[in-house]
């Protein structure tokens, strides 16, 4: 299990926490996008918290995505995430350059400049749930600790981070989210807090090649942690030629038969995974039958 997260109680239930690594996650992504460093540590911090996020899931067909839209010029990124710990995403402009920030680090923040966060649940219901918050940074994980705050009303924490090296390679890449549960005691809440405070980043902690059992262990000393689940996590993609096809069946009638009398096979891509579908002039007018079909 290369990569992997876990989650945790504390302080007899009244703290949760959620760790994970996703070094081979985020190099998979980057090399299926072909992304700059700055766009590789967005859209990695993202796959992690998309993949911890969708671990609090509970059924196997749920679906949670995470869409940040901002000014910068990075544009956007997009993840989906299930209960299984399969990830998925890209940047709207993974080419982008910046220079490093006033820290020396890859600017995040300055990719996604000013916009919005929108959490979308999809557990089944007839209508998904849908939270939006405005980027308060565009540092992603402060962005998703006021979303925490401001629309589930949950006090969390959440570190993200992404290393790399010099040849564009990713070095380390994962995080954690912490949460004070509903009757969390005063004692525990100010004792959490100080103990956050005293942590190291998330990014050095990483470093060092800590696993995420060891992330929780140093986040919640004192809190006696016990760890509940452990679960692999994987930038997956489950697209195929078939579900392509659909996808163009539905764009409409004319527009397939404009691509026909072009006489030439076309090229359509996964925007998620970035993977080429090939389909030639009789596959197309095998596709304008079946949108004619009633």
């Amino acid at each position: 299990m290369t990569d992997y997260m876990i989650r945790a109680t504390a302080a007899d239930g009244q703290i949760r926490a959620f760790a994970a690594v996703t070094k081979e996650t985020v190099e998979t992504a980057k090399n299926a996008h072909n992304t700059s460093p700055v766009a590789t540590a967005a859209l990695g911090r993202l796959l992690t918290a998309g993949a911890m996020m969708g671990m609090d899931m509970k059924n196997e067909r749920d679906l949670l995505t995470l869409r940040m839209e901002g000014d910068g010029p990075i544009g956007g990124l997009l993840v989906t995430a299930d209960p299984a710990g399969n990830v998925k995403g890209y940047a709207f402009h993974p080419e982008v350059m910046l220079p490093p920030n006033e820290k020396g680090k890859l600017d995040v923040g300055g990719a996604l400049g000013v916009g919005v966060l929108s959490v979308v649940k999809d557990i089944g219901l007839k209508e998904p749930y849908v939270g939006q918050t405005i980027l308060v940074s565009g540092e992603i994980a402060e962005d998703l600790t006021y979303y925490y705050a401001t629309s589930e009303q949950v006090p969390s924490s959440v570190a993200l981070g992404v290393l790399m090296n010099r040849d564009n390679t990713v070095r380390q890449a994962g995080g954690f989210i912490i949460q004070l549960l509903p009757g969390a005691s005063d004692a525990v809440i100010d004792a959490l807090e100080k103990r956050l405070g005293e942590m190291e980043p998330i990014t050095s902690l990483l470093d060092a090649g800590k696993t995420p059992e060891e992330i929780v262990s140093e986040l919640l000393e004192g809190f006696e942690p016990e760890i509940l689940e452990r679960q692999p996590v994987r930038f997956f993609c489950g697209c195929e030629k078939e579900r392509v096809e659909k996808a163009i069946i539905s764009i409409g009638k004319k527009e397939i038969q404009d691509m026909i009398d072009e006489g030439k096979p076309i090229e359509a891509g996964c925007q998620f995974c970035n993977k080429k579908y090939t389909f030639t002039v009789d596959e197309l007018r095998s596709m304008l039958a079946k949108a004619l079909r009633p």
